[in-house]
Order: C-alpha cells, then sequence, then structure tokens
C-alpha cells in the first residue's frame, strides 16, 4: 500500500486562485463595453419599423418616406401601370428573382412584388442596385424608375430592364397593418 498524502492548500495556493479571479472579473469588464457598443442603439432601435399613412396617396402617385436611413417609395399604380408590369415575360428580364423580404426565393413576376394581391400597392426601397443612386419616378423607356446616375431603368414593377444594375429594387418587409396604414420593418 502506498501512502497518499493530502495536501493542505497553502497561502500561496490561495493566493494563485484569487489573482485568477481578479484578472477573470477585469478582463470581463474591461471587454464587455466593447462587445456592447455592436448592440443597435436606442434611436435605430426606434426606427426600425415604421407605419405610414397612404390614406392621402392618389393613384397614378408616390410618396418617398425615409426608412432607417434609406429613400422608400411607396406607390399607388394605376390600372395600366399594372397591365404593363403583368404582361412582361418573366424570362426577358435581366434578374428573374423578386428581390422581395416578404417572400423570399420568389420569380420576379409583378404579383411577387407588390404588397396586395390587386397589385395597387408597390413598396420598395429606392435606391439604385448598381451604385446606390436614387432613381426617378415616372422616367426611363419602361414608365418606371430611370437612375441617372449611370442609366438604369426599371419597370412599373421596380424591375431592371436596361442598364448597368444587376438586379431589381428590393422590396423591404412591409404589411397593411390597417386601412390604407403600412408598416415597413
Amino acid at each position: 500500500m502506498s501512502d497518499t498524502k493530502t495536501k493542505e492548500p497553502s497561502r500561496r495556493d490561495f493566493i494563485y486562485v484569487a489573482t485568477a479571479a481578479a484578472g477573470a472579473v477585469t478582463t470581463a469588464a474591461a471587454v464587455w463595453p466593447l462587445i456592447d457598443q455592436m448592440n443597435p442603439s436606442a434611436d435605430v432601435q426606434a426606427l426600425s419599423s415604421i407605419e405610414v399613412d397612404v390614406a392621402d396617396v392618389e393613384p397614378g402617385s408616390q410618396i418617398t418616406v425615409k426608412w432607417l436611413g434609406k429613400p422608400v417609395f411607396i406607390r399607388r399604380r394605376t390600372q395600366d401601370e399594372i397591365d404593363e408590369a403583368r404582361s412582361v415575360d418573366i424570362a426577358s428580364l435581366p434578374d428573374p428573382l423578386s428581390f422581395n423580404e416578404n417572400k423570399p426565393d420568389t420569380d420576379a413576376s409583378d404579383v411577387n412584388r407588390t404588397l396586395d394581391e390587386d397589385g395597387e400597392w408597390l413598396v420598395m426601397v429606392g435606391v439604385c442596385t448598381h451604385l446606390g443612386c436614387v432613381p426617378l419616378a415616372e422616367a426611363g423607356d419602361y414608365n418606371g424608375w430611370f437612375c441617372p446616375c449611370h442609366g438604369s431603368h426599371y419597370d412599373t414593377a421596380g424591375r431592371i430592364r436596361k442598364g448597368p444594375a444587376p438586379k431589381n429594387l428590393p422590396v423591404p418587409t412591409a404589411k397593411f397593418v390597417e386601412d390604407l396604414i403600412i408598416k415597413l420593418g
């Protein structure tokens, strides 16, 4: 049989443990502000969703609101604009995907880009997908939007039809929360 000696903790062992614990607490206290600063600030969280009253928007017109620092186009389309957008063959589009946060992985048909079933309401982030300029409404070769910076043409559904822009105008998360009140975000 072998004698097993149990070692009593010494004062030195206590100092090692106390120093390690104090070091861990100090490190955590120094690192936490660096981690916490990555959280969104209160003003950003407050603007992460907004409600927009669209009761005064007439058919054939649009309003532009600022959401998360970007312009968002809210357009109330006429029946002619809806018919024109729905008559386009998806295969002829440079970007056949919708780029719609509400309906991910869908094709760029007009039905997949509008807010309502009738296609009257179209909500899009108003930033050209080429270099970030703001397109002009009711302009260009397709009566939709035209980016004056480099000549991208979007149709009445916000889909790229001609020019250097690689993608359709993005459709943000949006829904009707009441009659004629749209919530973005």
